[in-house]
């Protein structure tokens, strides 16, 4: 069995696949982990498209169909024969927010259009157990590796709309009873929150002023705290817990790509106390 110690002695070129690396957060994880030595891979839809280095093996994958998520654990098995992180990133959530001039996002549960349950349970929820189980058959047998699922606040308040809270708790839940069940295996699994990440649609957003980016983490800031926290001794004390990635970097001394350390954010910043 693989101590903590040796876990954190481990050598860079670990391998590391990150779902959802197309645009967004999951393309800024797995340049974070890139720079942090990893091995990445990454997988979506439109990942061939993707702006990202050459030193990523993209591997397009559509997480909805579960034989094209068996193909990329078997290629990784093939390639580099074992899996070190996961980071379950894929998700649908945030497509179509307008439709037919419409904001649909925030209406209420009964006004909701189907494919957003798609968009977060399927392609998040689901796809990131299905990614998980390949995972931890790889992982359990070498006693190695880590699973991070990202997840949100709107598991603990509402916001946004109903589906949302919905996904993002269940994810939590998920990390915690996964935790369980691999501990014996010294492989831990955490939900990790980012805070507001200057992402593709977010930079969009803000030239109509509708996000302040004073407070704002860049996208692969997320992947330098996931770096970290993979090569934290003390990493199994944290298994099955949630963990907001500002204050780990906080803790662990990560600083974002521009030197800066991004605010810890609350629920009351978020407007969602009480």
């Amino acid at each position: 069995m693989t101590s903590e110690r040796e876990r954190a002695a481990a050598p860079t070129g670990n391998v590391a696949l990150v779902t959802g690396a197309s645009r967004g957060v999951g393309r800024g994880i797995a340049l974070g982990l890139l720079t942090g030595g990893f091995r990445v891979y990454g997988s979506g839809r439109s990942i061939n498209e993707a702006d990202l280095p050459r030193e990523i093996r993209r591997l397009r994958c559509d997480h909805l169909r579960d034989d094209e998520t068996a193909r990329v654990f078997e290629t990784i098995r093939s390639e580099c024969g074992s899996l070190d992180l996961l980071v379950n990133c894929a998700w649908g959530g945030y497509e179509k927010m307008v439709e037919s001039g419409a904001f649909t996002w925030p209406a209420p549960f009964w006004d909701q259009p189907p494919h957003r349950w798609t968009g977060m349970m399927d392609a998040g929820v689901r796809a990131a157990f299905m990614c998980s189980a390949h995972a931890a058959r790889m992982m359990t047998p070498q006693h190695f590796g880590v699973i991070v699922n990202i997840s949100f606040w709107s598991a603990q308040r509402h916001l946004g709309n109903t589906i949302y809270g919905i996904a993002k708790a269940a994810t939590d839940k998920m990390t915690s009873d996964m935790a369980l069940e691999l501990k014996p295996f010294a492989v831990p699994v955490i939900s990790l929150y980012p805070g507001l990440v200057r992402t593709e649609a977010v930079l969009a957003a803000a030239k109509s002023g509708a996000f302040d980016l004073s407070t704002s983490e860049s996208p692969e800031f997320i992947g330098r705290v996931i770096n970290a926290l993979f090569h934290d001794p003390n990493l199994m004390a944290r298994t099955g817990q949630v963990l907001v990635a500002a204050a780990v970097a906080r803790e662990l001394g990560v600083l974002d790509i521009d030197g800066s350390s991004p605010p810890v954010l609350t629920l009351a910043d978020l407007g969602l106390e009480g």
